[in-house]
């Protein structure tokens, strides 16, 4: 690619933000949390920047150096679920979605609800990589820079014999991450009344040295 990857800290919050509201602004679950356009405007970053506060202290962003892409990874052990986003140790797993609908927009229950529906049909009892969200610039998209996000840490994956998991909110990127090795984990997840989302999991592939 020609573009280092690092790891993003408290600094990089507003450049995370920013690409991942950019990135997901005409998304089709984003969409559907924020049917009207103004509204989105409004309110998606504040959705995404809790995103961002969840997986900077719980998790791992990974960042193009340039600040053209970024992923968020969050590292789920074997022997708990998922629990709800915002929750990764699902210690409180009803809290989550609860908590991040209040700090978001308390009278949205479409940012509630993409939470619990999400975490019910997370797959548990293996430690995986669970790839929350990637984002990358419009004006950089197709460049190739999400698939390298992602094959530094699949590559991992194979070297630690660790399965990998996300859920695709859009064709193109449910193509890609077929691409990648990942296939259907359950049956699409129908959102009320809105798009799918497709559950896929990654089994992890025999590592060879070079």
């Amino acid at each position: 690619m020609g573009v280092a990857i690092r790891t993003a800290g408290e600094g990089d919050r507003e450049l995370i933000v920013r690409l991942l509201d950019e990135a997901f602004q005409d998304d089709p679950v984003s969409g559907w949390v924020f049917p009207g356009a103004e509204d989105r405007r409004a309110k998606h970053p504040g959705l995404m920047a809790a995103f961002t506060d969840i997986v900077l202290a719980a998790g791992r962003i990974d960042v193009m150096e340039d600040g053209s892409a970024c992923a968020l990874w969050l590292s789920v052990p074997a022997d708990e679920g998922h629990g709800d986003h915002g929750d990764p140790d699902g210690d409180a797993e009803d809290e989550g979605p609860a908590q991040v609908r209040e700090a978001v927009d308390p009278d949205n229950e479409r940012i509630e609800a993409i939470g619990r529906l999400t975490a019910a049909v997370h797959p548990t009892g293996r430690a995986h990589e669970y790839l929350w969200m990637i984002g990358v610039a419009p004006g950089r998209q197709g460049e190739g820079l999400g698939t390298a996000l992602i094959e530094a840490v699949l590559d991992r994956c194979d070297r630690e014999g660790l399965p990998a998991y996300l859920e695709a909110s859009n064709a193109r990127s449910r193509k890609l991450y077929e691409r990648l090795g990942f296939e259907p984990a359950s049956p699409a997840l129908d959102l009320p009344d809105g798009p799918a989302m497709w559950p896929m999991w990654r089994e992890p592939r025999p590592h060879r040295s070079v």
